[in-house]
């Protein structure tokens, strides 16, 4: 990889996650931000000033148009994502995609057809996915480690609103908007699904899910329970109400595994894995000390090393996995909805 040259990624928005992307690539020697759009060209101008990227578009069709760039990361909204990964795809441009990939898993599979049809790349971008923590994590499960996974908890939450449901901070927060595909569920949510999908490997078949609202009418809190084939059963849950929490267990026959599952390293830049090895409580806990990375940096430079050397080369979200976490966040949505059990079908 050192030996070509770097992807050169355009940024479709200037939202807060768009600096946050761009600055995480900021130095890569694989992949570089060469370009940003936004539909206010003021916006693009300033934003690239600030980010030190070389171009901006006033348009998102201009930056699809541009002949410079290679790949798309997108960080629009989540009613936008289906929409602007078509067109991009259909551009000719390789999509990394924020999470949810998409609302509805019709959305999810037309944008990799189009993908298909275009010959490009589309992935959906999780920073904890191209961790070494993660990576670890699908190392350990591929062994077997833990034998059997029999229960999953993943959970993920910070604290958005009051426990009654009004805002804490501003109100036009995106995340409080079900016209724009807000809630926690299509946000935390999709972290603790997508991680118990790794755990148990296989998609859901039946979810039962209970939770609250908040006052603009988007899910606040959200437990959802998961039945797969296996016969594994998980516990996943999102809040927006909650003080911040992160972590997944998982817990097989012979053995138990502990997880931050986080987008980044903290400033010593370590993180862990938890790991027990054994089936009697007297077996104790081995602390796995891993180094750790900035998450958009490693996803992206992964991404930017498929669209070079080959699928092989992506550390993130399999298409298979992309599918089942929207299909299983539709059906929890549902199931909430309802109180009822809900199959996922296919």
């Amino acid at each position: 990889m050192n030996t070509t040259a770097p992807v050169r990624y355009g940024v479709l928005g200037a939202a807060n996650i768009a600096r946050q992307f761009t600055k995480g690539m900021a130095g890569s020697k694989v992949a570089s931000v060469d370009a940003v759009a936004s539909r206010d060209g003021r916006k693009a101008a300033a934003f690239a000033a600030e980010t030190s990227i070389p171009r901006h578009h006033g348009s998102y069709e201009a930056l699809l148009a541009d002949p410079a760039i290679e790949a798309i990361y997108i960080p629009l909204p989540n009613d936008l994502h289906a929409e602007w990964a078509i067109k991009a795809a259909e551009a000719g441009k390789h999509v990394l995609c924020e999470k949810p990939l998409a609302v509805t898993v019709g959305e999810a599979r037309a944008m990799f057809a189009a993908a298909r049809a275009n010959g490009v790349h589309l992935a959906e971008a999780y920073p904890y996915m191209s961790q070494p923590q993660t990576l670890r994590t699908r190392a350990l499960l591929a062994e077997g480690v833990l034998g059997p996974v029999q229960t999953i908890t993943a959970a993920f939450g910070f604290g958005l609103v009051h426990p009654d449901g009004t805002p804490k901070g501003d109100p036009a927060n995106i995340r409080l908007d079900p016209a724009r595909a807000g809630g926690g569920l299509l946000d935390a949510g999709t972290y603790s699904m997508s991680m118990a999908r790794i755990a148990a490997g296989e998609r859901p078949t039946r979810v039962l899910a209970t939770g609250r609202n908040t006052k603009t009418g988007v899910d606040q809190t959200i437990v959802a329970i998961l039945e797969f084939p296996s016969g594994a059963i998980a516990m996943v849950s999102s809040s927006m109400s909650s003080s911040f929490h992160r972590y997944a267990i998982i817990v097989g026959a012979e053995g138990v595994l502990e997880t931050s599952y986080s987008n980044h390293a903290p400033d010593s830049g370590k993180l862990a894995l938890r790991l027990k090895r054994g089936v009697p409580g007297t077996v104790p806990f081995e602390t796995i000390e891993i180094e750790g990375d900035d998450g958009f940096r490693a996803e992206g430079e992964s991404f930017a090393r498929m669209i070079r050397l080959g699928a092989a080369e992506w550390n993130g979200a399999s298409e298979a996995e992309s599918i089942d976490t929207v299909l299983a966040l539709q059906a929890i949505a549902a199931s909430a909805k309802t109180g009822t059990w809900v199959d996922l079908g296919s």
